[in-house]
């Protein structure tokens, strides 16, 4: 079980009361004011911030002045809210703030003969896309640091700067909050409100969780992403694959189409995309809304272009966080465009060329990280547009690949959990439909991309339904894409292919063949490593050194388990050199944790000696302890194993410490004991809803209490109870 299994309900209640204050915090239009909005969770920031954006930008409509006079104008819009996607070239969000109100000046209301009229009030300002930062180079990450404090004389002194006069609020993730304290101090004690929501840490476009969406060529690319950390304790360990590069294998289905040259045409396979098309998930327009005002009235207006892609490319200009009216008029100008061929009649490549233009403006929004269930919509729908109206074009290898990511991605944003498996299986289809239009031999590089997606695809896909087949198709996959895609044409896609490949071989070890398929696990997973180096690619370099200690670690339950579990432990110290506290505290924490295991199963082997025994499971403790720590220091939602399982695991070195009769450490059994117990009642009351490991943990409780009576008498089992909830002391007391 993972922590994070168990939050999503409270989570929901703590994020809409904290969206609440904010809104509120907003709202009142106070002077000089400074809001920090944390948030990891990279989809659940986009809609906040979208959604204050679109409540808070114009809440009283498009006209804000309405003059008395017949002969005034009245004022057009004028927002309260604006956001800004900071500026990663130069990432001064102060500059950017007082560029944005030259531009845009208040306009000046209730002019008369009489009466000189006054300024619009400053709108507030929200700064989102911080956790881009993470991509660009140190330089640049400290520069923003550096403008940081430059910009504490703002808030300090009465230096005159526009902004003031209004609010701002920055969005971040907890990792630059941490920075932020650290290095921008006087900023920090600035401000005047800090928001904090719950949720599941998303990397950035290119680590784990978003693999390499999109290629330099235009298509997208699940790929050249880091593999996840361990998931949960190395005792229930799993790999995940939701970060791993996507691209995929040439199976028996599609063997016939390697004669010719040259793109295959849509004709070969013109059933398959008809019924894709008939067939693709639409049910999610419905929950989105379509908005209205005048700027939308000439698109609302529109008659050819179907209904559902007006009201969302609607919906997204209402939600948009893009900063500025260029977006929008770009947008106008494309509708308007395929309208106009549609009522011409004019069909074919060029309307196809059309709506391909609308689908690639808005797969480059999703690149820039608005990933929002609208955007990803319109690109779908635009896309399958292109594609009936142009079944020959030499891009539709590329446009099915797209297609087949956008579903993959549809899968991974909520609130489309329970429609994921629909999604993933829509995905499949159009990466196997690009793969019967591509020649490998001409296209390696397309061939070996459509091929990782499809690995990664069908390894998500087996957490739904007949895991042991479809990680077989992921490694078929992921096999056929090394074979056309070498460490000389790009060693770090190769490198993270072979990551994928040695995942998936993890994976199909826990169903069948274990040391076969664990011992190709840590084949690929060594070849993979050779190719990163550790000073240009450190947390690569750390993240793969886990996972191969990982494969050791399970294959040391099957053959030859010291030598593997000391195989597991040397990598995972190699791993922690740089899976460090201060760079990656989550992945370093889960790191810790499966040492600690590492430890734990090498100190309980037969073969290993008393003296041994206890080295190995002091080590362990140690461990254990770091991980736990670690874990305080982070949201609970940023964790990625079972912090309950390590309070119980920690809890059971301990005890094993004590019922050793050749212990001879400096610490007494008694103070062992009290830590045991300790961590037994902290997992303990994390397991109420969990009725199995619940009364697992409530065993261990018990035995514990009775190494107490027996090292330390009747007074050491009433100390024992001394701690015990008064809840538990009629169960407890009736098993003694």
């Amino acid at each position: 079980m993972s922590v994070n299994d168990t939050a999503h309900n409270d989570n929901f209640a703590w994020n809409r009361q904290v969206y609440h204050r904010l809104k509120l915090a907003l709202s009142l239009g106070l002077r000089r004011q400074l809001f920090l909005a944390v948030c990891d969770d990279l989809h659940l920031k986009n809609q906040v911030a979208a959604r204050l954006h679109s409540t808070l930008a114009y809440p009283v409509g498009q006209v804000l002045y309405q003059s008395s006079n017949a002969q005034e104008n009245s004022t057009p819009a004028y927002p309260r809210l604006v956001t800004l996607r900071l500026n990663l070239n130069d990432p001064n969000p102060i500059v950017q703030i007082n560029q944005w109100l030259a531009n845009y000046p208040p306009p000046i209301v209730g002019a008369s003969k009489d009466t000189p009229g006054r300024p619009f009030p400053i709108p507030a300002f929200q700064i989102v896309g911080v956790e881009q930062l993470t991509k660009q180079p140190v330089a640049t990450q400290r520069l923003f640091l550096h403008y940081l404090r430059l910009s504490e004389q703002y808030f300090s002194t009465q230096e005159s700067s526009q902004f003031l006069e209004s609010n701002l609020l920055l969005w971040i993730p907890r990792p630059w909050l941490s920075a932020i304290k650290q290095s921008a101090p006087q900023f920090w004690r600035c401000r005047t409100g800090l928001f904090v929501f719950a949720g599941e840490p998303t990397p950035a476009t290119q680590n784990s969780g978003y693999p390499e969406r999109f290629s330099r060529s235009g298509s997208l690319d699940l790929g050249n992403v880091e593999q996840s950390i361990l998931d949960e304790s190395v005792t229930q360990a799993e790999l995940r694959t939701a970060a791993s590069e996507l691209k995929f294998k040439n199976n028996s289905d599609f063997t016939a189409e390697t004669q010719g040259n040259g793109v295959h045409k849509i004709q070969e396979a013109s059933p398959s995309i008809a019924d894709l098309l008939k067939s693709a998930p639409q049910q999610q327009e419905s929950n989105l809304r379509s908005g209205s005002g005048s700027n939308n009235q000439s698109l609302s207006s529109l008659s050819h272009i179907s209904s559902e892609l007006t009201e969302l490319v609607i919906a997204t200009i209402n939600t948009n966080i893009a900063q500025d009216r260029e977006d929008y008029l770009q947008l106008q100008q494309i509708l308007l465009e395929i309208e106009e061929l549609h009522e011409k009649q004019i069909i074919g490549e060029v309307l196809a060329e059309a709506y391909h233009r609308l689908g690639t403006l808005y797969r480059f929004r999703i690149e820039q990280g608005e990933s929002t269930l609208e955007n990803l919509m319109v690109a779908i729908i635009a896309y399958q547009e292109a594609i009936s109206y142009d079944e020959t074009s030499p891009q539709l290898p590329d446009i099915l690949n797209d297609l087949g990511t956008l579903y993959w991605m549809l899968y991974r944003t909520p609130p489309n959990s329970e429609e994921g498996q629909t999604y993933i299986e829509q995905a499949i289809e159009f990466y196997q439909l690009a793969l019967k239009m591509i020649l490998p031999q001409t296209h390696s590089e397309t061939y070996a991309r459509v091929q990782n997606n499809l690995g990664t695809a069908y390894g998500d896909l087996a957490r739904f339904s007949h895991p042991s087949e479809n990680w077989e198709q992921a490694i078929l996959a992921y096999s056929e894409a090394l074979s056309y895609r070498t460490a000389d044409m790009d060693s770090l896609k190769y490198a993270a292919c072979q990551n994928n490949l040695g995942t998936a071989y993890w994976h199909l070890g826990q169903y069948n063949q274990p040391i076969v398929h664990l011992k190709k696990a840590i084949a690929a997973y060594n070849e993979a490593l050779v190719h990163y180096n550790p000073e240009e690619e450190p947390l690569k370099y750390g993240m793969i050194q886990n996972n191969i200690g990982t494969a050791c670690w399970n294959l040391a339950q099957y053959e030859q388990p010291a030598q593997n579990l000391q195989l597991a432990i040397d990598v995972y110290s190699e791993a922690l050199k740089y899976r460090t506290p201060a760079n990656v505290p989550s992945a370093c924490a889960a790191t810790q944790n499966n040492l600690g295991t590492a430890y734990w199963h090498l100190a309980n082997l037969s073969q290993t000696t008393k003296q041994a025994r206890q080295k190995y499971l002091q080590l362990c403790i140690s461990a254990y302890e770091e991980a736990i720590a670690l874990a305080h220091s982070l949201s609970s939602t940023s964790l990625s194993f079972d912090l309950l399982a390590s309070y119980n695991n920690l809890g059971l070195a301990h005890y094993q410490l004590v019922i050793d009769k050749s212990f001879n450490g400096d610490t007494t059994r008694s103070q062992h004991l009290e830590v045991a117990l300790d961590n037994h009642l902290q997992a303990l009351n994390g397991l109420s809803k969990q009725p199995e490991a619940y009364q697992t943990t409530f065993t261990y409780v018990v035995k514990t209490i009775r190494a107490f009576h027996n090292e330390l008498g009747i007074q050491g089992q009433n100390l024992a109870l001394s701690k015990v909830p008064s809840q538990l002391l009629p169960e407890i007391l009736s098993k003694l």
